[in-house]
């Protein structure tokens, strides 16, 4: 289990939000923080505690009002950490070039990969031939309908017909180096985790795989790593006191990188 850093920018500021209420109308979202310093001030600060494998997400839709300097972030935060940090937001074939020349590590994609519901086999060949299924990272991100989970794409508002299961991920596996996976529905809440969630991804033993998603308390930390069978990745948001959270940054990572008893 590591923990990976985020930097989520909307609106060109480095934002907490809960992740259920992101409209692309208006450019609307329910801030659980604002930062007052720019992306480039986390890169930095992400290097020289020596963590990496964190990702970048630009929360803005491409062509909106905000996007321009949602990128122009992004892409300073890159230079600041050139190979340390993941990107993902908009992120296709035609433009992943762009970012990884910028220093990113890795390019994280979702939308470009499930069109009309499903996966879209061709772009998922395109991206891979283009950046090398090394520096391709999946963002499988849900939410719950009944007792299914199902990949959600555009910022998280639409659903596709696919359910996360074992066997997606087994199908997609053979096509990235690691998946993202955030819990929309408890992202941002600070709440708890979605345990069945993390208790399916805990008994998938493939490629690593990034939880962000409720992590509230060393308590949901704990259980975390016990439902994961200390195999997940964990990025945690607006609880961290980074963000405004009541979670010690330098407590938190000390936590995770222990073993558990």
């Amino acid at each position: 289990m590591e923990f990976r850093p985020c930097i989520d920018i909307h609106n060109g500021k480095v934002k907490q939000i809960v992740g259920g209420s992101l409209k692309d109308a208006g450019s609307r979202a329910k801030e659980n923080f604002v930062s007052e310093q720019d992306a480039a001030f986390y890169a930095r600060f992400y290097r020289e505690s020596g963590i990496r494998g964190g990702h970048i997400i630009l929360l803005n839709k491409e062509g909106t009002e905000d996007y321009k300097e949602t990128k122009r972030q992004a892409l300073q935060a890159l230079h600041e950490y050139p190979g340390g940090l993941q990107v993902g937001g908009g992120i296709r074939a035609e433009n992943a070039g762009e970012y990884l020349e910028a220093g990113a590590s890795h390019v994280i994609v979702t939308s470009y990969v499930f069109r009309d519901g499903k996966v879209d086999r061709d772009n998922l060949e395109k991206i891979k031939k283009e950046v090398g299924k090394e520096r391709l990272v999946l963002d499988l991100s849900c939410r719950r309908k009944e007792d299914t989970y199902y990949i959600v794409t555009d910022r998280w508002q639409k659903y596709t017909e696919v359910a996360l299961t074992e066997q997606v991920l087994d199908g997609l596996a053979g096509s990235c180096a690691e998946f993202l996976i955030h819990a929309v529905d408890v992202e941002g809440k600070a709440r708890g985790i979605e345990e069945p969630l993390v208790k399916m991804l805990g008994n998938w033993n493939g490629i690593p795989v990034t939880y962000a998603g409720g992590v509230g308390s060393f308590a949901d930390l704990k259980k975390l790593k016990e439902l994961g069978r200390n195999r997940l990745n964990v990025t945690i948001g607006s609880a961290l006191d980074l963000f405004g959270g009541k979670m010690n940054y330098e407590e938190v990572v000390k936590f995770v990188a222990e073993l558990p008893e």
